[in-house]
């Protein structure tokens, strides 16, 4: 079977960099499912969490709490703000960054858009971490 090149880069490490059957990736558009021979695209993530598929079987499930992907036929690069495998989070920290998200979108009631849409996309990842926890 056909693989591209997957490389997940976080601001602390290399978190994946190997040739994949598929990656489904959280795109702001909502779902994207990347093949080999995929076209040429650069995409703004949402807080989400990115599937890995080798050989037809999930290998990896890795939140991402946002960040860009480049996809070319030949390969994805994810470059995320954060990112940690699902089996590692926490649904403690994750009801915690939902609070404090919920109490900075409340501060920023009266601020720019701009700073509104900060606060919001960071309740929206808060929520996607909690969802992926749960569901880990």
């Amino acid at each position: 079977m056909a693989t591209f090149q997957l490389e997940l880069v976080s601001p602390e490490r290399l978190l994946l960099s190997r040739p994949v059957d598929m990656a489904v990736i959280p795109a702001a558009e909502g779902e994207m499912g990347v093949l080999p021979g995929h076209s040429p695209m650069i995409v703004a993530l949402r807080g989400g969490v990115i599937t890995v598929t080798e050989n037809g079987q999930v290998t990896d499930r890795l939140f991402v709490a946002g960040g860009f992907a480049e996809v070319t036929p030949e390969r994805c690069t994810v470059l995320a703000d954060e990112a940690t495998p699902v089996a590692q989070l926490s649904r403690t920290e994750a009801e915690q960054r939902i609070k404090d998200a919920e109490a900075a979108y409340a501060d920023a009631s009266s601020a720019t858009p701009e700073k509104r849409d900060a606060a919001m996309d960071r309740l929206l990842s808060a929520r996607a971490m909690l969802q992926a926890a749960q569901a880990a």
